[in-house]
């Protein structure tokens, strides 16, 4: 361990990017503290399940390799007591210098000197009028739940959205044996093509898509129309949706999952007060770095709770950030030109799926007054629209007027939909509108946990 003179290096989040910052910290001399929510270190695209649950092959496929790296290198960091693991804790609040983490005996301080945040994303989703009812998931707690405990949510499933991810928890669900009905993607074939010279910078990742939609066959659909999410007092019965060109069409089916590619963790960059920038091409804000990911005051930010490069980008971007830190320190780094070029590549990449697979906006606009956009407070699109012409088209104050994202989840799921309506009905763009502030707690947390602060 470090001696007690050493920088305070504070770390949230053991996805790729938190481990990959974790070891070349170590390299260095540093014994940083890493906070993840996860009992065991991987993140959400390496989510780990019990020991001798299933083989690792059927959980990631062609990123196997690269899983078990992953595991084994932080496992033997933090087993040599290199770096401190607190696991199972959630950042709850953070301010001048000190985290409040939540975690099985309450909300603990802890002091940082330089923090960064790997943080990750969520689902991005847009509301589909019947989504409040029983049944419906994002694409990713159908993911976790495969994933950690081998469920399927359903006996009959249909997902709908569009991106990489849609195709993946297909193919995984498939793979695992449930019964998938459809796969409804609202991007068109061609909107698709639109993004094949972006998708060009990783052909080989491109590739391992095509063969993963071709297992789906005649499940997959492109440029869907999704009109409605039937349930009755049990749940989801159905999805009613039009083709391509127009047919209604019916699936039956009890489980729902959505999703549209990913949405940028910033809630802990936010109370943190970082910077942001609005996205044309995301249609999100995101904070705003330096090219290896500092944001000012000694905190630096990496992988996709910043820029949405997967996996691949967040090791590279966890590596650089550590840099940085270590270079604001006085200490050598070695040269980032190669991991510079690696992310050119996959800002390229990236580009190329935000063009295939857009965001919807015109169907976030257009949804029905009756359709519910904030599942935590129940507020309906016609509320949010009344709630404009009373108070204009600034995101906080429809916020306060209709309790639009201020549900446990803090607008996480809804506040992109949410901005969408604003503007249509103000007659400006989301950039204008603004964004939600964020707000402690990050994460739910019980009374009782800060009767125990510490």
């Amino acid at each position: 361990m470090s001696d007690a003179s050493s920088p305070r290096i504070v770390i949230v989040g053991a996805g790729p990017a938190g481990i990959r910052a974790a070891a070349t910290l170590v390299a260095a001399g540093f014994h940083p503290v890493v906070i993840d929510e996860g009992h065991r270190a991987g993140g959400q695209i390496y989510r780990r399940p019990p020991d001798g649950f299933r083989m690792p092959k059927q959980l990631y496929g062609s990123e196997t390799v690269k899983a078990r790296v992953l595991h084994a290198l932080f496992d033997r960091l933090a087993g040599e007591r290199r770096l401190t693991h607190r696991a199972g804790s959630s950042v709850i609040a953070a301010h001048d210098g000190r985290l409040h983490v939540l975690g099985e005996g309450g909300v603990q301080v802890i002091g940082y000197d330089r923090l960064i945040l790997a943080t990750g994303a969520s689902d991005r989703v847009v509301p589909v009028p019947g989504w409040h009812s029983a049944g419906v998931y994002s694409l990713g707690a159908a993911q976790i739940a495969l994933k950690a405990q081998g469920v399927a949510l359903g006996r009959r499933i249909v997902l709908i959205g569009s991106g990489p991810l849609l195709t993946l928890v297909g193919a995984q669900l498939l793979k695992a044996g449930a019964d998938v009905a459809a796969v409804l993607d609202t991007s068109s074939w061609r909107q698709q093509m639109r993004g094949f010279s972006g998708l060009a910078a990783r052909p080989i990742v491109a590739l391992r898509g095509l063969v993963l939609r071709a297992r789906l066959g005649g499940r997959y659909h492109a440029g869907v129309t999704l009109e409605q999410i039937e349930a009755d007092a049990s749940g989801v019965t159905a999805m009613r949706w039009r083709d391509a060109v127009g047919r209604e069409r019916l699936t039956p089916c009890d489980m729902i999952g959505v999703g549209w590619h990913l949405r940028a963790e910033t809630h802990l960059a936010d109370l943190i007060g970082c910077a942001f920038a609005y996205d044309e091409q995301w249609r999100q804000w995101l904070p705003k770095t330096d090219e290896i990911g500092r944001a000012g005051n000694g905190v630096y930010l990496a992988g996709d709770g910043t820029r949405l490069l997967g996996a691949d980008g967040a090791e590279i971007a966890g590596r650089l950030a550590a840099a940085a830190c270590l270079t604001d320190l006085g200490r050598p780094t070695p040269s980032a030109s190669a991991d510079l070029r690696k992310l050119a590549r996959l800002e390229r990449f990236a580009t190329g799926l935000a063009r295939a697979f857009p965001w919807p906006d015109a169907m976030a606009r257009a949804i029905t007054n009756d359709a519910i956009v904030c599942r935590c407070e129940n507020v309906s699109a016609g509320a949010i629209r009344e709630s404009v012409e009373r108070c204009g088209g600034e995101a906080n104050r429809v916020k306060s007027l209709s309790r639009v994202g201020m549900g446990r989840c803090q607008g996480r799921y809804c506040q992109l939909a949410a901005v969408e309506l604003i503007a249509a009905q103000a007659g400006c763009t989301p950039e204008d509108v603004g964004r939600f502030r964020g707000q402690a707690p990050a994460r739910p947390a019980p009374i009782g946990a800060f009767l125990r602060e510490g």
